[in-house]
C-alpha cells in the first residue's frame, strides 16, 4: 500500500512540473518579431525547398569560364530551383562563390550555402527588397554538391538566423 502512495505521489509531482513548464514555455514565441526594435526589417528565415527559392546565377570566375553561368544555373534548374537570369559578372571572384541576399532571402540563402559545402561567402544587404538570390561564382568553384553532401551540410549548418540589424520574421503555420 506504501508503494502505491509514493507511486501516486511521484505522478502527481510529475504532472505538475509538465504544467509548470508547458505554462512557462518561452519557446512558443521564437522565431517571431515579438520585441523587435522599431525599424529593423524582418528576416525570412524559413528553409525553403528548392522549388520556391529563386536565383540569380552569375559567373566572376578570371579570365572568364566560357558557359559557367548557364551550366551551373542548369544544374539548378535540374535541381528544382528557380533560375531567374544567368550571365556574366564584370569583377571576379576568388572564393567558390558569393551569395548576395536580402531580408526576404535569408532561410533561401542558407539552404544554397548547403549547395557550396559552406564554403560560399554571405553578403547580405539590409536594404534589398527582392526574394531573390544572387549566386556569384568565383574561381574556387568546382561543382555543386551532391544531394548526400547538400542534406549532410544542412545538418551541420542548423537552422537559419537572422542576420545583425534584422528580427526573425513570424513562422507561418501553414
Amino acid at each position: 500500500m506504501r508503494a502505491l502512495v509514493v507511486v501516486g505521489l511521484l505522478a502527481v509531482v510529475a504532472l505538475v512540473f509538465v504544467v509548470i513548464a508547458v505554462v512557462r514555455d518561452t519557446q512558443g514565441k521564437a522565431g517571431t518579431a515579438a520585441g523587435c526594435p522599431d525599424g529593423w526589417p524582418l528576416a525570412d528565415v524559413t528553409l525553403r525547398e528548392p522549388k520556391d527559392v529563386k536565383i540569380n546565377v552569375y559567373n566572376a570566375t578570371d579570365p572568364p569560364q566560357p558557359g559557367l553561368a548557364s551550366s551551373v544555373a542548369d544544374d539548378f534548374r535540374n535541381r528544382k530551383f528557380q533560375v531567374k537570369k544567368e550571365g556574366n559578372s564584370p569583377k571576379g571572384v576568388d572564393e567558390v562563390a558569393v551569395l548576395r541576399f536580402g531580408p526576404k532571402a535569408v532561410g533561401s540563402a542558407h539552404l544554397l550555402r548547403a549547395y557550396f559545402l559552406n564554403n560560399a561567402e554571405r553578403q547580405f544587404d539590409i536594404k534589398r527588397k527582392d526574394d531573390t538570390v544572387d549566386v556569384i561564382l568565383g574561381n574556387g568553384f568546382q561543382q555543386l554538391a551532391t544531394t548526400t553532401e547538400v542534406n549532410q551540410s544542412l545538418g551541420d549548418l542548423g537552422s537559419p538566423g537572422a542576420p545583425p540589424g534584422t528580427c526573425p520574421a513570424p513562422v507561418d503555420d501553414k
